[in-house]
């Protein structure tokens, strides 16, 4: 038994996370992957502090210069800090000859083109470090499920899985983008402010007073905000896990005539998931109103002081039109700062979630000194005492002790439920489990590398897969090792090249997702091409020919024998042909292994197996039975009345059939 697997707790793969709306050290963490881009998002951040400083140029260009020193002169104007704005007027009116106004405005042009300069260069530099920054934490996110065991996705729901790796990242990315922004809009914040100071210290602190109700505003919106926001991405999860569930399984859907009964499911899913999105809507109007209504009282409150200041002369009228100008530098950000954390609630919780699915320390023991194989193995497999529990409580293996020798059948049967599968499960080590169990031509698998182990162990499942691609990428799944020339040899070898060579491309024709463009034993077929290009010394079969119809099960009759000749095999399997072809025949039963020995040995000990063997075969006889009986049936003339004499004989000779059979049994 696996003890970190058995007692392991997967529900906290989701409960666990804080929902905090500013985590530190994820968000540190976040910035180590972008690290090797920080040239790139560090010039992205510089340029938006040079496009903070151009907007901050702009008021000062429509009050202090042409409202205070061109239209309406002012001697105070020149006094006051501009930045040297009014000289460089004074100097482009000179330099083209033209009028103050003009020099003026073609400072006001070239300023906002220099200014929408420099935000394309921020956004494309921007993007251009997020999504790389992104793409790598992708990738290694990617990299960790796929090394996540069998045991993890026993447990975990793929849907919830897929969310971490598409929207949880995206979230991440409107976070980068928007961090950046953020702080681009502070910077002319205290700019503005300084400049306020140095103009007006009275009016100044008047505006000051707006900024701690809105500051009030955004922690109490931050609050509301935060349990709304895990909710949304709760349901999301639910969506993405419900919608995979159903698409994976839409024959079944289709067969039962669920369609309408999931579609509500869905629609109910849907709806919740509407109802947490209108909900944080609902909240984001309201702030934005606020926010925008602060604003209207600020500029409100500009007019009616600082006009009177104006009209005192005690200030001039372009610093009032320059004061109003900055109301929105001044009360922007905060109001920018609470749709930030709107993002920012999203991007911590994806955060959470991606760095507890890297995290995620379920992972296949792995040997520290691998055990180096030889270049050929002989073969031989031996279970010693192997016991197993996907669940503590319910062992599914109870000390199964065989052995196999190399070049050696060996089926396996046994109740459903009896261990059968886990056995192949375990010897592909696709799970955790004791050291001193299982061996490998006299090595404990657990000392084995699990890369070099599956290498050596070719496995054919029940439920063979084909992705996306060619029918010759499918056949050697891009492994270098494997050429064209050794993939269509396999095909060839069991009887897959007619098939795969009447297609419409051959060897290159585009298979749909899941082979659905192909029958269950075409796709049998390749699973064999697939394992005999691979040319493992260890070959097992799990219920391979369960699925295929009798004819296509007489045509890979042959395949199989090329496939395991030379090979140690383990067969699970219920056909009877199959499993009396096999050198000797292991019988299960509630994970014990009750029997062992050949067929004829099984048999004479009218054990388990015997009754097994005699009720497939009853089945099989009185299948047989009843097709010659319907047989003679048709082929007996209309007008020819059968007597009685005639049907007495059939079933006295059916039930003397009959009698013998259940003697038999």
């Amino acid at each position: 038994m696996s003890e970190v697997t058995a007692g392991r707790n997967y529900s906290a793969f989701d409960a666990e996370l804080t929902h905090q709306a500013l985590n530190m050290r994820l968000f540190m963490r976040l910035l180590r992957w972008a690290r090797p881009y920080r040239i790139t998002l560090g010039t992205s951040a510089a340029l938006v502090v040079v496009w903070a400083m151009v907007s901050v140029l702009m008021p000062i260009i429509q009050g202090p210069v042409v409202v205070d020193t061109i239209l309406a002169p002012n001697e105070s104007a020149e006094s006051r800090f501009n930045f040297g704005l009014i000289a460089a007027t004074e100097w482009l009116s000179q330099l083209f000859s033209m009028p103050p106004l003009g020099g003026a405005v073609m400072l006001f042009v070239g300023l906002t083109l220099a200014q929408l300069l420099i935000m394309v260069g921020h956004q494309l530099t921007l993007s251009s470090g997020a999504l790389k920054t992104l793409r790598d934490l992708r990738l290694d996110l990617f990299a960790s499920l796929e090394h996540k065991p069998a045991s993890f996705y026993d447990h975990v729901a793929v849907g919830r899985v897929m969310t971490r790796v598409t929207n949880d990242v995206e979230n991440l990315f409107r976070l980068l983008r928007e961090f950046v922004a953020l702080a681009g809009q502070f910077v002319p914040f205290f700019f503005a402010m300084v400049m306020m100071l140095v103009y007006s210290a009275e009016l100044t602190g008047i505006v000051l007073l707006i900024i701690p109700a809105a500051a009030v505003a955004t922690y109490i919106f931050r609050i509301a905000m935060r349990e709304i926001f895990r909710l949304v991405r709760d349901s999301m999860s639910a969506l993405n896990q419900y919608l995979q569930e159903d698409l994976m399984g839409i024959e079944v859907v289709q067969l039962s005539g669920r369609e309408e009964m999931n579609a509500q499911e869905y629609r109910v899913l849907n709806q919740e998931n509407r109802n947490q999105e209108y909900r944080a809507i609902n909240y984001e109007v309201v702030f934005e109103t606020f926010n925008t209504s602060l604003t209207s009282i600020a500029i409100a409150v500009i007019i009616w002081y600082g006009g009177g200041q104006v009209v005192q002369e005690e200030m001039t009228l372009g610093a009032l039109l320059m004061f109003n100008m900055y109301i929105n530098m001044m009360i922007t950000p905060v109001s920018t700062f609470g749709h930030f954390f709107n993002t920012l609630f999203r991007a911590m919780a994806s955060g959470e979630r991606i760095f507890q699915a890297i995290d995620w320390d379920e992972r296949l023991r792995e040997p520290e000194h691998p055990a180096r194989l030889p270049e050929r193995l002989e073969g031989r497999v031996e279970f010693r005492n192997a016991r197993f529990a996907y669940a503590a409580s319910d062992p599914v293996l109870r000390d199964v002790s065989f052995s196999i020798s190399p070049g050696e059948k060996l089926a396996v049967v046994g109740p459903t439920g009896a261990g059968k599968s886990t056995i192949i499960r375990l010897l592909a080590r696709f799970y955790d489990f004791d050291d001193g169990m299982i061996f490998v031509d006299g090595i404990d698998v657990n000392h084995i590398a699990s890369g070099d182990l599956r290498k050596r162990v070719g496995v054919v499942l029940q439920d063979f897969h084909i992705f996306s691609g060619t029918v010759l990428e499918n056949i050697s799944l891009n492994d270098p090792g494997i050429s064209r020339e050794r993939a269509q040899w396999a095909a060839r070898a069991v009887n897959a090249d007619g098939f795969i060579r009447d297609l419409a491309d051959g060897y290159e024709t585009e298979l749909a997702e899941r082979g659905h463009n192909l029958s269950q034993g075409q796709q049998q077929l390749l699973a064999f091409a697939r394992v005999l290009a691979s040319d493992p010394e260890i070959l097992v079969l799990d219920e391979a020919t369960s699925s295929i119809d009798t004819g296509t099960e007489l045509i890979i009759q042959d395949a199989l024998h090329k496939l395991t000749h030379g090979r140690t095999c383990i067969i699970i399997a219920h056909r009877l042909q199959t499993i009396r072809e096999c050198d000797r025949i292991l019988v299960l039963d509630q994970g014990m292994m009750k029997e062992l020995g050949t067929h004829e040995e099984l048999i004479a000990k009218r054990g388990i197996y015997f009754t097994l063997h005699e009720l497939q075969f009853q089945d099989s006889v009185g299948a047989a039975e009843l097709a010659l009986r319907k047989r003679r049936e048709d082929e007996r003339p209309r007008w020819v009345d059968m007597s009685d004499e005639d049907d007495e004989d059939d079933d006295d000779v059916l039930g003397r059939r009959g009698m013998r059979t259940a003697r038999r049994t």
